[in-house]
């Protein structure tokens, strides 16, 4: 289904929320960058893996959510956890490994949270945040609330068997559940076409499993905020869940700061296509081209304050302090 065949929304969108899409697109990424420039000094020593070219999607989701829906994420989880509202200190010490940490350092970059804003964790497991997600609209439905369980997945989980398990139990009891499926190509060094039969676009397969289904380019951000304030509305409405398919693609390596074009499996003409779609650039251009030199300037502001709030955010985090060893084992749940 094409959700602009339904609802179309006027492009000359409300300023505030132009700005809005603009801070949650540019912080996440000028945290990543910074990250990229602090990882090889090896204070992080978690694993971390960055969403640098996949902006775009949690920028619009955040327009459309609100604290009290829920969010849940993979181990590609940074942009999630700041576009649904996640301290951004807590986040940076966790990466150190600090006390103050959003997961008081022993979860580091694959589990973050911050459970004031609805945003209830990261898994370092591939799938398995999805039966989480579909459990937390459950408890929503329960409660009689008219909130949203928002789930983010990759390609690579719709190869696990809970997406089918937790996708056909969403849709039998018609939860409030957002399925976003950022298809950025790859799983690991994968890429779809040993993975996936060629001839299957993946959100077909959620639309032959009963839930709706729309697909939308991730670089888009305007686009993607149409498609996700329509189909929230809907789903607040009582629609039962719904799956989206972006289009996007991650410009740096599976896991790690550096860019990993050169060891084959993907081509660097591949990449440069995909960076030409650059959702800030994209963003941008759409702001000069049907805005006011006045909304444009507004951006540089933006960025200065960003750069100061993510610069101080490292700062805190180095010089704040590591746990007590003898904390390794408290609040640890194991079944």
């Amino acid at each position: 289904m094409d959700i602009k065949d339904k609802t179309k929304l006027d492009l000359a969108l409300d300023k505030e929320i132009l700005f809005n899409i603009y801070y949650v697109m540019r912080r996440i990424r000028a945290v990543e960058e910074k990250i990229v420039e602090e990882y090889p000094k090896k204070q992080i020593r978690c694993p971390t893996h960055l969403s640098i070219g996949q902006e775009g999607v949690p920028a619009a989701l955040a327009q459309v959510v609100t604290k009290h829906d829920y969010a849940i994420s993979t181990h590609r989880g940074h942009a999630h956890y700041l576009a649904k509202g996640g301290d951004l200190d807590k986040m940076i010490a966790e990466l150190y490994g600090k006390e103050c940490g959003c997961s008081k350092g022993k979860g580091g970059s694959m589990h973050l949270i911050d459970v004031e804003q609805g945003f209830m964790g990261t898994s370092a497991i591939v799938g398995n945040s999805i039966p989480l997600g579909v459990g937390l609209a459950l408890s929503l439905e329960l409660k009689g609330l008219k909130n949203i369980s928002c789930i983010f997945l990759g390609d690579g989980a719709i190869e696990e068997g809970s997406f089918y398990e937790s996708l056909n139990f969403a849709v039998l009891r018609k939860l409030p559940t957002l399925f976003i499926c950022e298809n950025n190509l790859y799983s690991v060094y994968s890429p779809l076409d040993v993975r996936q039969p060629i001839d299957r676009q993946i959100h077909t397969i959620a639309e032959a499993v009963g839930a709706k289904t729309a697909c939308c380019d991730g670089n888009n951000v305007i686009d993607s905020y149409e498609t996700l304030n329509t189909i929230c509305q809907e789903i607040r409405s009582g629609s039962g869940p719904w799956f989206v398919e972006f289009e996007t693609y991650r410009w740096r390596e599976h896991c790690g700061y550096n860019y990993d074009n050169d060891i084959g499996y993907r081509t660097e003409e591949e990449y440069e296509t995909w960076k030409r779609r650059d959702p800030i650039k994209t963003f941008v251009d759409y702001l000069k081209n049907n805005y006011s030199i006045e909304v444009v300037n507004k951006l540089e502001q933006i960025d200065q304050n960003i750069f100061k709030e993510v610069e101080e955010a490292f700062e805190k985090a180095k010089k704040a302090s590591y746990p007590d060893p003898s904390h390794a084992y408290t609040s640890i749940y194991c079944q």
